[in-house]
Order: structure tokens, then sequence, then C-alpha cells
């Protein structure tokens, strides 16, 4: 039998942890054989050589080292994409007089429809909170006058909005919602133009121009093919929401996507039996490189607006309650879906909530095949720590929020709202592998950094990696760069119920690759962060990047 593809290098890097060990002992390896899609054949070059036919093709990468694909255990690919095709990149703005000057630029722009929206994602609240205000689009109205303005904060868990856009979305502060969503109003009981969480957000998205499907797709194709050349072979999407069915069947219908996308679906906060069954019907929907499996759910919203759930209330009295008011109705949606092989995904940002996610998973049980996971996860109390290895609950960790959004000093505002000791409880990404968790590392993105070596490389430094000035926050709770990559490979596939196919070079699993011009395993975190990839492979497609990209 001949192969499809080879594929040759200095170094075959399978990460393999302790149990599979002894397959590569005394066995270097540096090339591999593909035949339909899959792994055949692990060896050196010469032994390979006889699986080479007059239609095999050759990738050779001198010097080069293959590694299991990489994959962002939680990413938000179609709606990022499309908030960043049609918004402004507010990252980076620290200081009002920046949003300022980025969104008038925009204007500018658009100066011919003085009429139209001007949307903007990434917006950290710490602009308003440094100046010990409360987020208001007060200033956007003063700004711009009688247009409609909506910046996404960095957790996308808020908006700021003009004026303009509160009379535009009909807005008026006395609306009520079945979740912890709320239109923020001032003294004089009218709305100041911050509104929390999603279902309020909803009011003003609703607003939005529509982004037809075909530009929706060519957003999303322009960003899952940045993602791909910064080394990653697949993501999981933690949401399902319109239009991403038609802009992957759209994708599809006209090339192929340049990874692998498994999407969960988000089930809505205090909803009813009736959306749970359609959320059911959606599991098995798929395309060639997408499928719908899991259930998302959101139990508590963000420490940063106060709708975290914690223990105790913070600074400000906040943070102390679920998005989900009916917390039966929770437990009884968890099961709903473990008892059809479903399994879930909670995101749980303070400690209660996590506390009580945990509880309502160990009463439900495995759900299957794959199992449930806990998202976020951000302050962590010590007696919490050994449950997920004892449920077999995956723990899905974002560290680079931490080194992103907070400061060692504590001077940011997640800090300061919960305080220090819940703070120094933040991403305990180093006492959760020690305790024996499964720990599947991802970037939210676009909320966190896409490219994976960024992300990786942080969480090693426990800092931005490419602020060396910067303080490291929490740093007992850094990694080593093998228990990195293997949180984007062996994990990010146990959390998909997928190790027995991904996650692994070895026979019989898929071809799915990352092709880095060094080891990672070689280099310190801020030499991994520029390591060019070479070429990524999915399911046996080699798609070849440039040796510099980054």
């Amino acid at each position: 039998m001949h192969a499809d593809v080879i594929v040759t290098a200095a170094r075959i890097e399978p990460l393999e942890t302790a149990d599979h060990q002894e397959e590569w002992a005394g066995r270097p390896a540096d090339a591999l054989a593909i035949t339909g899609g899959r792994i055949v054949a692990v060896a050196a070059a010469d032994e390979i050589a006889a699986l080479r036919g007059p239609a095999t093709v050759v990738h050779d990468f001198p010097g080069a080292t293959v590694l299991p694909g990489l994959v962002d255990g939680h990413a938000h690919p179609v709606w990022g994409s499309i908030e960043i095709g049609r918004g402004v990149d507010l990252s980076g703005a620290d200081t009002l007089d920046a949003v300022l000057a980025r969104v008038a630029r925009a204007a500018e722009d658009v100066r011919d429809a003085d009429d139209a929206w001007i949307t903007g994602y990434d917006l950290d609240v710490n602009v308003f909170t440094a100046r010990g205000e409360e987020p208001s689009g007060a200033v956007l109205g003063e700004r711009f006058p009688g247009r409609p303005v909506s910046l996404l904060t960095q957790d996308a868990h808020a908006l700021v909005i003009s004026p303009e856009a509160v009379r535009r979305a009909g807005l008026t502060g006395r609306e009520t919602f079945t979740d912890a969503s709320c239109v923020v109003t001032g003294p004089d009981g009218r709305p100041t133009g911050y509104v929390l969480e999603l279902q309020a957000m909803e009011l003003v998205f609703d607003h939005y121009p529509e982004v037809p499907v075909a530009t929706a797709a060519a957003y999303v194709r322009t960003q899952l093919e940045i993602l791909a050349r910064g080394g990653l072979t697949g993501l999981h999407a933690l949401d399902f929401t319109d239009p991403s069915e038609d802009v992957y069947r759209h994708i599809e219908a006209h090339g192929e996507l340049p990874l692998r996308i498994r999407c969960s679906p988000l089930v809505p906060a205090d909803s009813a039996p009736g959306a749970w069954r359609r959320i059911a019907e959606q599991q098995g929907l798929a395309g060639r490189r997408w499928h719908v499996e899991g259930a998302k759910f959101m139990l508590d919203g963000t420490a940063d607006n106060g709708t975290a759930w914690f223990d105790r209330p913070d600074r400000h009295g906040e943070n102390r309650a679920p998005l989900w008011r009916d917390l039966d109705a929770y437990r009884a949606a968890v099961r709903f879906f473990t008892e059809r092989g479903i399994p879930t995904a909670t995101h749980a940002i303070g400690d209660q909530a996590v506390r009580h996610a945990l509880d309502v998973l160990e009463e439900a049980g495995p759900a299957g095949r794959a199992p449930h996971r806990v998202e976020h996860i951000e302050s962590l109390p010590d007696d919490l720590l050994p449950r997920f290895a004892e449920l077999g609950v995956v723990a899905g960790l974002q560290p680079v929020h931490g080194t992103r959004h907070t400061r060692a000093d504590g001077t940011d505002n997640w800090s300061h709202r919960i305080g220090p000791d819940r703070a120094a409880r933040g991403w305990r990404t180093r006492d959760l592998l020690d305790h024996g968790a499964v720990v599947a590392l991802g970037s939210d993105w676009p909320i966190g950094p896409g490219d994976p070596r960024t992300c990786l490389a942080d969480c090693q430094l426990r800092r931005p990696v490419d602020e060396p000035e910067t303080a490291p926050v929490q740093p007992g709770q850094a990694i080593t760069a093998r228990e990195a990559y293997t949180g984007m490979t062996r994990a990010a596939a146990r959390a998909a119920g997928a190790d027995h196919e991904l996650g692994r070079i070895a026979p019989d699993f898929l071809a799915d690759l990352t092709v880095l011009a060094d080891s990672p395993l070689d280099l310190t975190p801020e030499e991994q962060a520029r390591n060019p990839v070479l070429a990524t492979v999915v399911g046996g497609d080699v798609q070849l990047h440039s040796r510099t990209a980054h």
C-alpha cells in the first residue's frame, strides 16, 4: 500500500505523556505517512520511504518539528470575525482619549453616512474606572452627537453605547430579563449607555445593520486563515448562533475551512425544555470540517461587570448572583443533556459558580464519550482543586485573560473589585495540573489573542510574552512548555471526547499536525512566540505557510 502523503522533518514530537513513552523509546522518528486522512506509519525516513508510490505527495521540512495539531479549546469564530470585520479595533487603547480618537477615525471613514452605526470591540473598561467613573455612553454623545455608537467591552459581556444608540434600540431602563442582564440607569432613571449581559445586549444588536451571509463568510474565512497561520488545526466554538450554520456551509460550498470546528450551542439562562430540545436536535449537524456537539451554559457573567457569582459580594456589593436565576432549571437542563449523552460546558468565573457547577455535574454523572467541562474558572478556592479529577470534569482555562487583562499590582478593575485574596487564586493552571485535572487551554478569541504561540508563551511566563517589563500575575501558576502544548493537543482532544483519534501522532489517528521551524520544547517562551509555522495539516491536507508567518 502506498501512502497519499509523506511528511519528513528533523523531529516528530509526539508530546506523549509517561504512559505512552515506551512506544517511542529508542525509535527516533523523522517522518510519517498519511493515507485517507489518517496517519498510517511513524518512523525513520528510510523506513517510511517504502510507502512512497508514484502518486504520493512528499513534503520535506528540513530542520523542522512536527507536533500534534494545535487546537484552541475556547473560541468564538463567527461573531468574533463579524465584530472584527465591521468594527473598530480598540485593543491597546488604554485611555478614554485614545478610544475616542479611534472611533473618530472610523466616523471619518463613513462621514458620507452620518447616521450609520459605528461599532467597536475590545473596549477596556479601565479607561472609565481609572478616572473614578462608571462606564457610560455620555462621552460618546458629546463627541459624536446624533451618531449610533456601540462599543463591546473586552470580556464581550457588556456594551457602552451612545445616546443615539439608546434611542434607536428603544431602551428605557425598565426592561426585564430572565437572566441577570441589565440596562443600567442613572439617578434620573434614564439609561446611561452601559448595557450588561447577553439578553440586554441583544436589544442593541437587533438594530445593527444586517451583514449578508456572503460578507460574514468572507470575514470568517479571513480570520480562520490567520488563526491557521498561527498553527491552529482546530478550535472549539462555544456557541452556534445565527448565522453560524449558514456561514460554515457557505464557506464549504466555495472552498474549505482551514481548520476543524466543534460547535456547542448556548442554552439560554432560565430557558425551558422546549429550548433544550431544539439544541438537542442540532446535535450531529455537520459539514466536512465542522460539527455540532455539546451544549454551552453560562452560569454567571464576568467579574469586571459585577455579574460573576462569588461566595460573597465584591467591593461594590456586586458579583454575588448567578445569571441563571432559577438554579433548579440549570440543574434540570444539565440532567436533560446528560441523559441524552450530550456533554456540557459551563461558563463559571466566580468561585461559587464553579462550586455549583461541579455539584450539579456530580449529580448528573458523565454524559458518555465526551466529558463535561467547566470554562474560565477565574478564581478557584483550594477545596475545589481536586474535584475536577475526581469527577472527570475538564477544566477549560484561558490564562491569557489573566496575563492580558489583570495586573500583578492589583490596580486593574478585575483585581480591585474582587479583592486580593480572590485575585491571588486566579487561573490556577499549575495547581489544577498538580491535582490531576485535564486542563484544556484556550484563548476565548477574539477576547484573547488568537495566535496559539502567544497564549502558550503567556501560560509559561504568566505575563504578556511581548511585555518583558511587565510583572507576572501569580507566577507560581506558570507551567512548562510541554504542559502548555499538551493543553492544546492531548487535553483539547480529551475535552472533545476525541482522544482516540486526535491529539497524538500515532497510526490510525487523524493527520492533524502543526509543523514548526523549531521544537518549542527547546526554546524559551519568547522564542516560542516567534517560532515560524511552516505548515498545518488537517486530515492529511497540507497547508503551507510562510516561514516568517506570525
